[in-house]
């Protein structure tokens, strides 16, 4: 990723032996690794608030178009937006059986 090799590590690793020392070595190592994790915590959330923006600007992008379309479907279709119109030529139901039809006498509508 960095272009860094085998021979550059191994160069690195002898001057950081050199230079620190082998009783501090762990410490120094132990550091840099704190280090190195607060940085991909800090790039893991910085990230994830990247997604979170495209996320929504997709989601707006979607939402326009959802409504452009509805707009355009409306308009092509206005008698959609109307309560249906009940026939004239139907009969109306009755609410209340006849009383003076037995039940056994008396027809489904």
């Amino acid at each position: 990723m960095f272009g860094v090799d085998t021979s550059e590590l191994v160069l690195v690793a002898i001057l950081a032996l050199i230079f620190i020392g082998p009783k501090d070595l762990p410490n120094a190592l132990r550091t840099l690794g704190r280090w190195v994790a607060q940085i991909r915590g800090m790039a893991r959330h910085f990230q994830s608030g990247i997604d979170a923006m495209i996320r929504e600007a997709e989601l707006e992008e979607m939402e326009k178009k959802w409504r452009e379309e509805n707009e355009r479907i409306m308009r092509e279709y206005p008698a959609l937006m109307e309560p249906p119109k009940p026939e004239e030529n139907q009969p109306a139901l009755p609410l209340e059986p006849d009383p003076q039809v037995p039940p056994d006498k008396r027809e489904l509508p």
